[in-house]
């Protein structure tokens, strides 16, 4: 059974905010990159530009709470949210009771390990 943590947070962006929203996106990014459990930090956007999934995967819980206590939450979601709405929020596999209850505020529906196969990719 996998201890990681993925996250899909569906977006959806506001009209004229989009060069704004890719910019707090990538400040975003480059804090996450500092963080040594967050193992993904993925922006993916619609070809039309007003629809973006963000893709976050995590080694562990404990991870996922490391992340919400850093700059790219405690600093780039509100601003983020300036620009976007959350649409959409999946939680894969099981994030703590701490984190849990922070991502129910966004109305994240948490989807906990059943079973499958995980392979680590060699770099």
């Amino acid at each position: 059974m996998s201890k990681q943590v993925l996250l899909n947070v569906s977006l959806a962006v506001h009209d004229g905010k989009l060069n704004e929203f890719q910019g707090i996106a990538r400040e975003m990014v480059e804090a996450s990159r500092k963080k040594p459990g967050t193992l993904g930090y993925e922006f993916y956007m619609s070809s039309d530009g007003k629809r973006c999934q963000l893709v976050e995967t995590y080694v562990d819980a404990d991870a996922v709470l490391a992340h919400f206590a850093g700059a790219a939450v405690q600093q780039g979601v509100p601003r983020m949210l300036t620009t976007v709405n959350v649409t959409g929020f999946h939680v894969y596999g099981d994030p703590g009771p701490r984190a849990r209850q922070v991502m129910s505020g966004f109305g994240a529906e948490v989807f906990t390990y059943w079973h499958g196969l995980g392979r680590e990719q060699n770099a």
